[in-house]
């Protein structure tokens, strides 16, 4: 049985297909989100990589900012409840997950069977999500693919104490022409962006194992800070884009199997 996960957010598409509930068969990502091309895109690439058509399809769940603008999904649901379930499934050693992505940071407690203890999410506001790690990116003109390396040469980070994308963007803007060192900037970056994350994570109540997801996961110089600031090593899931969407296809093959038993 193959069951299929699509998680469309803010700025990328992810798509999952799973093989009755426990193979992981595909994976794709689109970096175009919710009202655009990037539902069909990662649609249509996730089947070609597995071989597979719609009409092999048993059931498919979707997530996300775009969740209910697929006609062809049998189900929704969040985010939050998404990744708990494809985090555990991974690690299901996991208790605190911290997923950054395009425009949004959430913190989520699990109990030990992987259930959803707590959870809290960032305001609307761009600070230390995705989208303020793109615009200082830009300012430094280093890609976003870089700033881990940048960061692990850091030997003094700077201090990038604004809570708004738009201040930082000025204070940033005011260390380069002070001379400091774009490593140091960026580290200050990443532990700015750390800072705003972890404080969602101590008000949901931090344990071990600490696990995070989500596009800013495959940041080097960010788990590095949110390590620091939370004083335990952070694991990174494996895909970490990809988790929410692993999480509807496994609520899409338990969704069939339920149905099945009636």
């Amino acid at each position: 049985m193959y069951t299929m996960g699509i998680d469309i957010g803010s700025a990328s598409s992810k798509a999952v297909i799973l093989k009755d509930g426990k193979e992981i068969v595909s994976t794709a990502v689109a970096q175009i989100g919710t009202g655009s091309t990037g539902p069909s895109k990662v649609m249509a690439e996730v089947l070609e990589k597995a071989n597979l058509t719609e009409k092999d399809i048993e059931k498919t769940v979707t997530t996300g900012y775009g969740r209910f603008s697929i006609d062809m999904a049998d189900k929704q649901f969040s985010e939050i409840s998404c990744h708990a379930k494809g985090i555990h499934f991974l690690i299901p050693t996991a208790k605190t997950i911290i997923d950054i992505g395009g425009q949004d940071a959430k913190a989520i407690k699990l109990d030990k069977t992987g259930r959803v203890k707590q959870f809290f999410m960032n305001d609307k506001c761009a600070a230390g999500t995705g989208r303020f790690l793109d615009v200082m990116s830009r300012i430094l003109q280093v890609d976003l693919d870089e700033m881990g390396d940048y960061d692990s040469m850091a030997d003094e980070p700077s201090v990038v104490s604004s809570t708004c994308t738009v201040f930082a963007e000025s204070e940033v803007i005011s260390q380069l022409s002070r001379g400091l060192k774009k490593q140091n900037i960026i580290a200050g970056v990443h532990n700015s962006t750390a800072a705003k994350a972890c404080s969602l994570a101590y008000r949901a109540g931090v344990e071990d194992d600490v696990v995070m997801c989500g596009g800013v996961a495959q940041n080097s110089g960010v788990v590095r800070a949110i390590s620091m600031e939370l004083g335990t090593n952070v694991i990174v899931a494996p895909n970490p884009q990809t988790t929410g969407a692993l999480g509807a296809a496994i609520y899409a093959y338990e969704a069939t199997l339920a149905e099945e038993a009636i």
